[in-house]
């Protein structure tokens, strides 16, 4: 058997030429994509995921072609929130054709090779603290696969769900060819601004991405029997979060009842409640993040 010292360059294991084949394959694949627009914020529980549904619900009814990739390898969600949870994956001859959703959204996420809702993803090793060790090395890998060996054709937008933490938006960088713009999503809330607030100086002073703005998410609650709308938390914080860091602010969204029932139930809340509140704070941030798009 021979010793780590004994093994010459790389073992025979061509990994170089691996690695660049992949890039090459990522680099093809993504050439089509106009746009690529990480959603983001850094703490969990502010409703990201829906944002990015229903976003990318808003920019498919503006004709525009739309795709969402779920980067959340240990807590994935869009596939079970869009309606597409247990969808049968075709391997063709130059990769994987995505999911289909409602309105012709593609779709690709690790749920999706899962064999049940409750299947969590375990990396293989001797013991799963070694497991731990690699896992940051292994989910890059595995969203670097997920985006190469997906066929995504042509696309306007490519939505990169990303899960919380300020540390997934370097690994994104690091994989992606090019990223257009992140969109950071927040609750009116003090706990929210301060760690939401790292995420944004992540994208703007580490990473230099372009920030494209700032959503404010479950800014009010919309009673459903009168249709009142009633401060969840003090207002103006979204704004004034998008002020003091200098970014644009899309708009806010309230709270709508129906929308985690349509999330829960992979049904599209745009199309059955177009005119709602929420459904019209999703119109116009989906402009917002068109203009942005057209600028560039």
């Amino acid at each position: 058997m021979k010793s780590y010292k004994d093994i010459q360059g790389d073992g025979g294991s061509n990994i170089v030429e691996q690695v660049t084949e992949q890039q090459n394959r990522l680099e093809n694949r993504l050439s089509k994509v106009k746009n690529i627009i990480a959603i983001m914020s850094g703490k969990g529980g502010v409703g990201k995921s829906s944002v990015t549904l229903n976003l990318a619900s808003a920019l498919r009814r503006k004709n525009h072609s739309v795709g969402i990739l779920d980067a959340d390898i240990n807590g994935p969600s869009i596939a079970k929130m869009i309606g597409v949870r247990g969808y049968e994956l075709q391997q063709g001859e130059t990769g994987i054709t995505p999911a289909i959703a409602y309105s012709g959204i593609k779709i690709m996420s690790i749920d999706l090779f899962l064999p049940q809702e409750n299947t969590p993803v375990v990396w293989s090793a001797s013991t799963q603290k070694d497991a731990y060790t690699w896992r940051g090395i292994a989910e890059a890998s595995a969203l670097r696969e997920l985006l190469s060996d997906t066929e995504w054709g042509k696309l306007d937008f490519l939505l990169i769900d990303l899960p919380p933490g300020t540390d997934k938006l370097p690994n994104m960088v690091d994989i992606l060819p090019h990223l257009d713009g992140t969109i950071i999503v927040t609750i009116p809330s003090g706990i929210s601004r301060f760690v939401v607030g790292k995420s944004i100086k992540m994208a703007m002073d580490i990473l230099k991405t372009p920030v494209i703005g700032l959503i404010e998410n479950m800014s009010t609650y919309i009673c459903p029997h009168c249709g009142k709308e009633e401060e969840l938390f003090p207002a103006g914080q979204g704004e004034q979060m998008a002020s003091d860091f200098d970014i644009p602010f899309l708009g806010k969204i309230p709270f709508d009842p129906r929308m985690a029932i349509a999330a829960d139930e992979g049904k599209s809340f745009m199309k059955e409640n177009p005119d709602s509140p929420a459904g019209q704070g999703m119109e116009n941030i989906a402009n917002e993040v068109k203009m942005f798009a057209e600028k560039q």
